[in-house]
């Protein structure tokens, strides 16, 4: 029975658009806080999902791949300051996060 349930809460999540892809990228961030942030940002029309793993720093979007795309939910992620494997965030919006959510950002890639 608790696999029907599974799979029923997985179609569901799928059922809220069309056109359903799922893809999982890096994003650096610390703590609780930074996972709000960047679930909130990335939480554009035609996402249906955004959750990121505080432990493995990866941030998994479920999006319709007819209506947009996962650049577009990675650069809004980077605009409220988060690295990621694809966009670097603005030093000025690095700067602003809270004390707690100041990750590491190493080597930064110029985008």
């Amino acid at each position: 029975m608790s696999l029907a349930v599974v799979i029923m809460l997985s179609l569901g999540v799928n059922a809220q658009v069309k056109n359903a892809k799922t893809e999982t990228f890096a994003v650096k961030g610390n703590c609780g806080m930074c996972k709000k942030t960047i679930e909130k940002a990335g939480n554009l029309k035609d996402v249906s999902e955004v959750n990121w793993d505080k432990d493995k720093k990866q941030v998994t979007i479920v999006y319709d791949s007819k209506k947009t795309t996962a650049d577009a939910v990675l650069q809004k992620i980077a605009d409220a300051g988060y690295d990621n494997e694809k966009f670097t965030a603005k030093d000025e919006v690095y700067a602003k996060l809270h004390g707690c959510c100041k990750y590491d950002r190493g080597e930064k890639k110029e985008k």
